[in-house]
């Protein structure tokens, strides 16, 4: 059984996700981590193999999939993008959290596979305000930014597949809540029995008479 939980976290383009799965990792570096994912694409500027991609070639990835060696796999442009399952039990094994930074496509094929991991929505405030967000970024130019708009309203529409929503409108409460809920999370009846197995047999096992 594991003893760390797998959170799945998708939002559109512009809501906050990345940087509230940062801000989470810099005050709890121990206790959880991003999946890195395996892909087929080049690296990169600045980055490297096992910090930001597992980049490995068409082949090495079609022997994965036939081993059935992910929860989840996409081909985006002609790229490979996948997550390794045995990499993720290894950590929840080790009782550290991971972050699965992936859409809602993904959460559907990741939930069949790990049924016991639990999901979560960021929702902007507004699309006014994530459109703002976007122009702010300063990352796209005003054609991206109204794909990434038309593109983000048919993500949002899947809001009620996950198991908690939140609307990332003032960033420290959105984080609380983020961490609310890690926290409920490693709380449950189930994990504290594995966690304090002995406890518990000592608390109810014990003649006092």
């Amino acid at each position: 059984m594991y003893t760390g939980t797998l959170f799945i976290i998708s939002a559109p383009s512009g809501a906050g996700k990345s940087s509230l799965i940062r801000a989470y990792l810099n005050q709890n570096p121990q206790q959880a981590k991003v999946s890195i994912s395996h892909t087929t694409r080049q690296p990169r500027p600045g980055e490297s193999h096992g910090e930001h991609y597992y980049f490995v070639d068409h082949k090495h990835f079609e022997s994965l999939i036939d081993k059935n060696s992910f929860v989840e796999y996409a081909n985006v442009f002609d790229h490979y993008y996948g997550t390794s399952k045995a990499e993720i039990e290894q950590s929840l094994l080790q009782g550290i959290n991971v972050f699965l930074d992936i859409d809602w496509q993904g959460a559907r094929q990741v939930r069949q596979k790990m049924p016991q991991a639990k999901s979560i929505f960021i929702l902007p405030p507004s699309l006014k305000e994530l459109e703002n967000r976007l122009i702010k970024r300063g990352q796209d130019n005003s054609s991206v930014i109204a794909k990434r708009m038309q593109k983000a309203q048919a993500e949002i529409s899947h809001y009620d597949e996950y198991d908690y929503v939140i609307i990332n409108d003032d960033f420290d409460t959105s984080l609380n809540a983020l961490s609310a809920i890690i926290t409920a999370a490693s709380l449950e009846q189930a994990k504290q029995t594995i966690i304090h197995s002995q406890l518990l047999k000592d608390l109810l096992h014990n003649d006092f008479n």
